[in-house]
């Protein structure tokens, strides 16, 4: 069988494509196993069997048009758009990693895997949005981008951030120190992202003007919130009575984001999360979208989806073993 000849357009040197000493090549060929890869020139030879064969072209007419789009492409690009391709169905990198969502001090801020655009998607098209998943699947940091997108487009006046402060029992008043002080401890992720995302200086005038306010779950008892973008972080952390006081503060002209992890409850007394109840109380609901990330869309570094896999299998290996499943014979 005759090698398939890829051509390169001319507008990008080589190097864009197959990285720097031919990093991307190497994710490439390791990836495609099945597949003699060979480059000369602005062309790529490929020989081996069909199926992959097709996959590695899509890949890189998605990878071209990426780098068409104005980005670099990175190793983990190439090794997420690799992902996509081999998905079924197949997602298409080009359309998620070039989707721009805010930009500031010249980061822009995209969704990284299809999940993740799948629930930047759902933000848009659903009054209350949940982002369910585990640590570094971006769930706060995108829901907190969309909402600085939106103020900034003037689809909202404010925006609210919020998640309970479990460790204090939300019994501020017992800790010491001013408002200020008691809080920052459990809101400071909130605040972390806030300066990811907005000029340092804007931060305070903001906050200020009430335009972006950041406060305790508990703060928002009592209150109807109108023309606002609402986030509720840490989510797992509510009661089952927190989470409803929480969703029915919800106004007009409003949109609710609420992101937590299942797996990291810290309530005390062994109580139920908030969180896992929402998710049978409010299944087909129309306007509510329920999004799960997993630890294939952790986008820290590569090592935290790992060990956000181990420790699923560890903590599954755990609960068979603890929990056998018994015959249908009684032990008595």
């Amino acid at each position: 069988m005759d090698p398939i000849v890829i051509k390169v357009p001319a507008a990008f040197p080589m190097v864009a494509l197959v990285g720097p000493s031919d990093s991307h090549l190497r994710i490439l060929e390791n990836q495609f196993p099945q597949l003699a890869i060979t480059v000369r020139g602005n062309e790529i030879y490929v020989k081996g069997e069909p199926e992959p064969a097709k996959q590695f072209l899509d890949l890189v007419d998605e990878l071209i048009a990426i780098l068409r789009g104005g980005q670099n492409l990175t190793a983990d690009m190439v090794r997420r758009s690799i992902s996509m391709i081999k998905q079924d169905p197949v997602e298409h990198p080009a359309e998620v990693l070039s989707l721009n969502i805010l930009s500031n001090r010249g980061k822009t801020i995209r969704p990284k895997t299809a999940n993740q655009k799948k629930y930047v998607d759902a933000i848009d098209t659903n009054t209350i949005t949940f982002g369910i998943g585990p640590a570094g699947s971006g769930k706060t940091y995108l829901a907190m981008a969309k909402a600085i997108q939106a103020l900034q487009a003037k689809q909202v006046n404010r925006i609210i951030l919020t998640r309970p402060a479990v460790e204090a029992g939300e019994r501020l008043g017992f800790l010491p120190g001013t408002l200020h002080e008691k809080i920052d401890p459990y809101l400071r992720p909130l605040f972390d992202a806030l300066h990811d995302m907005i000029d340092q200086d804007a931060i305070p005038r903001l906050m200020s003007s009430g335009v972006i306010e950041v406060a305790p779950l508990a703060y928002m008892r009592g209150r109807t919130l109108n023309d606002a973008f609402i986030i509720l972080d840490e989510a797992q952390n509510t009661t089952g009575e927190q989470m409803k006081m929480f969703l029915t503060r919800l106004g007009f002209g409003s949109k609710m984001v609420v992101t937590g992890d299942v797996t990291q409850v810290d309530l005390p007394n062994n109580s139920q999360s908030g969180l896992k109840i929402v998710q049978d109380i409010l299944v087909g609901v129309e306007d509510i979208s329920f999004m799960h990330l997993t630890a294939e869309d952790v986008v820290r570094n590569r090592l935290v989806g790992d060990i956000v896999t181990a420790y699923g299998n560890w903590d599954e290996n755990i609960s068979k073993s603890t929990f056998p499943i018994r015959s249908g014979k009684s032990d008595r």
